[in-house]
This record gives structure tokens, C-alpha cells and sequence, in this order.
């Protein structure tokens, strides 16, 4: 070139771009580019709304006024709960008078624990049941081993009972024999100059009435247990049969 340097030649020429690479280049899909951020904001729609949703509904839910009606059929509402309210059964309003929440005065709360013990009562009896039946099962393998101790219990308290009638006997002798003999002493005899009562023999009447009635109320006693002891022994037998699948 005249007047200028001269550019050397090398000889070669420029690499052109490989062709799958100007196939990318030129022939990708727009939708196909588009695609991953379409997912991306599908994906982030769900968790939006649940998030809006979930702030709404906090919102409706904020306890704004407490309602309550009086048992001569007044409604008091207020911004605090009313001090007439205190032990009525109560209802707290939203922004919009909605209900969202019921709040038991003191006779729904103690209808509530009365309700509760009846149930916890309930299954405390259960259980108790649930051991008799296996204390039951565990102790007799049959009825007449019932039976057996049934009739030795009650044969117990019999001998018991039989013991106790004699010495309510000879107390009854005892008895007969002093109301007798304090007839020669005044004040129960008519005989003039008739001797005082001994104290011996007043002290010795008085403990033959007690013993009488300290036996007699012995006996009464036994009589009773052996009464138990039969309707107790009996539903042992009902049940028994019963576990057991007897007739």
C-alpha cells in the first residue's frame, strides 16, 4: 500500500461458528426458553395465596367485643368482657359480629367437671371390674371350689354365732337370778327395815345389762356378715359362670 504499511497476509481465514452451534443459536423455541420461568411462577402462586389466605383469616379471627345474655334475658355486649358477664357463658365477636370462640360461664364449667368426674368414675369402675374378673379367674378353677369356700366362711362365722348365744344364755340367768335377789334390798322391797343395796350387787347388775348388750349386738353383727358373705359369694358364682361360658 503506497504511503502506509503493509499488511501482511497469513493466508487464513476466519473460523466460522460450528454448525450445530448456530442451529441452537437460531432455531430454540421461544416457549422452550420461556418455559422454567412460567414454572417458577406457577410454583410461587400456591404458597402466595395459602400465605394471604392464612393472613386473612388471623384477621377475622381477632376477638374484638364479648357478648353474653343475662338470666333475665339481657344481651350485654362490650369491648371487655361485662362485669355482669363474669360467670355467665360467654361469646367473643369478631371485627364483623361473628362468632369465634364460646367461652363457659362457672354452671357450664361446673356441669363440665361433674360430667368429667362421672366419666373418670365410670372408668375406675371399669377397671375395678376388669380385676375382679381377673382376681376371679385366677383364685378358682371351678364353682364347687367356690362353694367350698363359701360354706367353710359362713360355717366359721356360725360356731361364732353359736358361741355368743350361750353366753348371752347364762347372762340371761345371771340376770334373773339378781332382779331376785334385789328384791330384799331397798329401794325394790317393801319390808320395812329392809338393807340397802350392796354396791357389789348394783355394780354386778349393771355390768351383767352391758354384757348382754355388748353379745347381743355381737350376734347381730355376725348375723349380718353371713348375710353378705352368701350375696357376695353368690354374684362370685354368677360371674364365674359367666367368664367361663356356663350354663
Amino acid at each position: 500500500m503506497p504511503g502506509g504499511r503493509r499488511i501482511r497476509s497469513t493466508g487464513q481465514m476466519p473460523m466460522p461458528a460450528p454448525a450445530a452451534a448456530r442451529h441452537v443459536m437460531t432455531r430454540m423455541p421461544l416457549h422452550r426458553l420461556l418455559l422454567p420461568i412460567l414454572l417458577l411462577a406457577l410454583a410461587a402462586t400456591p404458597a402466595a395465596a395459602a400465605s394471604k389466605s392464612k393472613g386473612t383469616s388471623k384477621i377475622k379471627a381477632v376477638e374484638v367485643a364479648y357478648r353474653c345474655k343475662t338470666p333475665e334475658g339481657r344481651t350485654l355486649i362490650g369491648q371487655s368482657i361485662p362485669p355482669e358477664c363474669m360467670d355467665l357463658d360467654l361469646e367473643a365477636l369478631d371485627a364483623q359480629g361473628q362468632v369465634v370462640r364460646r367461652i363457659p360461664g362457672a354452671a357450664a364449667l361446673a356441669v363440665q367437671a361433674e360430667e368429667k368426674k362421672r366419666i373418670e368414675e365410670l372408668a375406675r369402675q371399669k377397671e375395678l371390674d376388669a380385676q375382679r374378673d381377673r382376681t376371679l379367674l385366677a383364685t378358682y378353677l371351678s364353682v364347687a371350689d367356690i362353694e367350698r369356700l363359701r360354706d367353710q366362711r359362713i360355717e366359721l362365722l356360725e360356731q361364732q354365732s353359736q358361741v355368743t348365744r350361750q353366753y348371752i344364755g347364762q347372762l340371761r340367768e345371771r340376770e334373773t337370778r339378781l332382779k331376785e335377789d334385789v328384791r330384799r334390798f331397798r329401794p325394790y322391797s317393801d319390808k320395812t327395815g329392809a338393807p340397802a343395796l350392796p354396791d357389789h350387787v348394783a355394780e354386778d347388775i349393771v355390768n351383767t345389762v352391758n354384757g348382754l348388750q355388748v353379745y347381743e349386738q355381737q350376734l347381730a353383727t355376725t348375723t349380718v356378715e353371713q348375710e353378705r358373705l352368701r350375696t357376695n359369694f353368690d354374684g362370685e358364682i354368677r360371674r364365674f359362670k359367666e367368664l367361663k361360658g356356663l350354663n
